[in-house]
């Protein structure tokens, strides 16, 4: 499936520590990148309740993420609302770890 997406270069493993995440800035979007125990998971990184930067939020042991603004939280295999006030999903994007850089598709 890697050889049909066309994917993009947005940093390095190295730069997001296990258990955190980063957001990076693309023309037209914004993405969230979060290291799960060396596996990389990208997703969009705005809040479909507040609109506010999910990359500034938390990310919890058991795989998702929380908004800093308004508690919603989102499993980050699905995209899923776990929790509210959000009732909308994020887009999960597909991502690969390559020679250590994480690479991210995009539509």
């Amino acid at each position: 499936m890697d050889g049909e997406l066309d994917f993009v270069r947005v940093g390095t493993l190295a730069e997001i520590p296990d258990g955190e995440m980063r957001a990076y800035d693309f023309p037209g979007t914004r993405v969230s990148v979060a290291n799960l125990s060396g596996e990389a998971r990208a997703f969009a990184d705005e809040c479909p309740h507040g609109g506010c930067s999910l990359g500034e939020g938390e990310l919890t042991d058991d795989g998702t993420v929380a908004c800093a603004q308004d508690g919603s939280e989102f499993d980050l295999e699905t995209g899923e609302p776990v929790r509210g006030p959000a009732v909308d999903p994020i887009a999960i994007l597909p991502a690969r770890t390559q020679d250590g850089w994480v690479e991210v598709a995009f539509g």
